[in-house]
Order: C-alpha cells, then sequence, then structure tokens
C-alpha cells in the first residue's frame, strides 16, 4: 500500500470491442471486466500510467 493511503476510482464507461488486445490486457490488469463497473485503486505512478494507455475507455474520479 502506499505511504499516502490515496485511492483512485475508475469506471469502465465504453467497450474493448475494436480495440488492440494490448488495451483490453490493460484493461484486465485494472481489474475491469464488464462495462460500467467501478474499481478502486491506489493512487501509483503505474496504475496510472495504465489509466492513461486506456483512457479513452474510462471514466477517473480522484
Amino acid at each position: 500500500m502506499s505511504k499516502t493511503g490515496k485511492k483512485v476510482r475508475i469506471r469502465y464507461v465504453r467497450s474493448e470491442i475494436g480495440y488492440d488486445r494490448r488495451q483490453r490486457a490493460t484493461l484486465r490488469g485494472l481489474g475491469l471486466t464488464r462495462v460500467q463497473q467501478t474499481v478502486e485503486l491506489e493512487d501509483t505512478p503505474a496504475v496510472r500510467g495504465m489509466i492513461d494507455k486506456v483512457k479513452h475507455l474510462l471514466s477517473v474520479e480522484g
């Protein structure tokens, strides 16, 4: 766990259909499997990098 304990809430808002296999794998790595699913993860550079790669499919809160 990060020292500050900050979290980021991610909502999967757009389907992965028609996108690259690597982007699908990134979504799975973030713990997202269904559209409209929300997960809360630690706010780390690794997670931020993954979010940046699929930001067109997500909605990010805090």
